[in-house]
């Protein structure tokens, strides 16, 4: 058995582990107290640290993902530089030439192996080098200062996200994750636009921390969708220096699972424009594909998403959406709940004043489960989505205004 305690301020909590950020002027606008976020950050490791990684499903992968994967297989590091406002994709070989040079500059000023970069912002502008360079003057490479560094690689972002657990287990030993992440617009459950650092003291075999991203990566940032658009620089990252020699594999299993799930809905609720998170669960289904293609074409819905926002208990979207993803499907055996009230059944298919009031009531809260039954076997799904509203078009109307 063991125990998991949440902890605050996020990385600073990880033995071995420090990180910080600065303003190059990458990010001009100020917060409400005049006061302006970081706009490059960093996370450093006094051991070099074994690395599991996932990256976007967009074939128009960005640079720092491309010079990632020029290092060999099982490479360790014990740095992470990021930037936010400059997505650096789409920009060629000089994208990545450009990663070199910047890290060329930033060896003069503390130890690097193997460095990895990692980007999010505008696609298509080459980074503005010598403002980069700028960080390395700036930076205090032994800082902890989470808060700020996780402020620093937010975009549309509307609140910082980071998560710390200590893992006690039954002989007293402990080890700590935590992580840092960023998102809230181009989200697709298929590696949801975003930006996730993990970072673990727990002793951890590098295999494990293969198998287990993998399957809390899938759980997670692979189930959430704000608009459907997957971006190009989509990483998540996990590190672990092993400095605890403390490791459990159930409990770092569960402490993983936690942080990237809690990390998913973070960036949920912050869907850009967002006022709900819901979760689009499809059982009965004829296999487990079936429940996921229905399930995640619910989560991407315009249609499915627009009536979330206005709140309209009008459950003919959801079933018009599951009839057209080509899976197997029967009216007749269909049903449909919002948290447990029947909406729909072959039965009851027209909603009486009485079940449409209680309706709305549910669709009014800030979160709700939508469960479509298809009747025909044992596949599941759960995928889970946001509304879409008047300020989404907004916000990324004016994305680079």
């Amino acid at each position: 058995m063991f125990q998991i305690l949440s902890l605050k301020n996020g990385l600073d909590n990880v033995q071995g582990f420090f990180n910080g950020s600065t303003n190059v002027g990458l990010r001009t606008k100020p917060n409400e107290d005049g006061s302006l976020d970081g706009d490059v950050a960093f996370i450093r490791s006094n051991e070099p640290c074994d690395v599991a990684a996932r990256f976007t499903t967009n074939r128009f992968a960005a640079a720092p993902i491309k010079h990632f994967q020029r290092y060999p297989k099982d490479f360790q590091t014990n740095f992470i530089l990021i930037n936010a406002k400059n997505a650096n994709a789409m920009t060629g070989i000089k994208g990545i030439e450009d990663i070199d040079t910047l890290f060329a500059k930033l060896e003069s000023k503390t130890k690097l192996h193997n460095p990895i970069m990692s980007s999010t912002g505008v696609i298509g502008y080459r980074l503005p080098l010598d403002k980069l360079a700028t960080a390395f003057d700036n930076f205090d490479f032994n800082a902890r200062d989470s808060e700020k560094t996780a402020r620093a690689i937010m975009t549309t972002d509307s609140f910082k996200k980071e998560i710390c657990f200590k893992v006690t287990l039954d002989d007293g030993n402990s080890f700590h994750i935590a992580a840092i992440a960023k998102g809230a617009g181009m989200i697709n459950p298929a590696m949801a636009t975003m930006l996730c650092f993990i970072v673990t003291d727990a002793d951890i075999p590098k295999e494990d921390m293969d198998e287990l991203l993998g399957i809390a990566v899938e759980n997670s940032f692979n189930r959430i969708s704000v608009d459907g658009d997957t971006s190009t620089n989509d990483t998540v990252l996990l590190l672990a220096n092993k400095t605890s020699m403390v490791y459990d594999k159930d409990a770092f299993r569960e402490a993983l699972n936690k942080i990237t799930f809690e990390l998913a809905m973070m960036i949920l609720r912050d869907g850009e424009g967002a006022t709900k998170v819901v979760a689009f669960e499809v059982k009965g289904a004829a296999n487990d594909e079936d429940a996921k293609k229905a399930s995640i074409l619910l989560s991407n819905s315009l249609l499915v998403k627009t009536a979330l926002f206005g709140e309209d208990p009008n459950w003919g979207r959801i079933a018009s959406t599951i009839g057209a993803s080509g899976i197997e499907c029967d009216e007749d055996k269909l049903i449909i709940h919002y948290d447990n009230l029947l909406i729909y059944s072959g039965e009851q298919r027209e909603l009486d004043k009485e079940r449409e009031e209680k309706a709305y009531k549910i669709m009014k809260q800030n979160s709700f489960h939508i469960t479509c039954d298809l009747g025909l076997g044992d596949g599941s799904y759960t995928s889970y989505g946001c509304d879409l509203s008047y300020d989404y078009v907004k916000i990324n109307a004016e994305y680079r205004t």
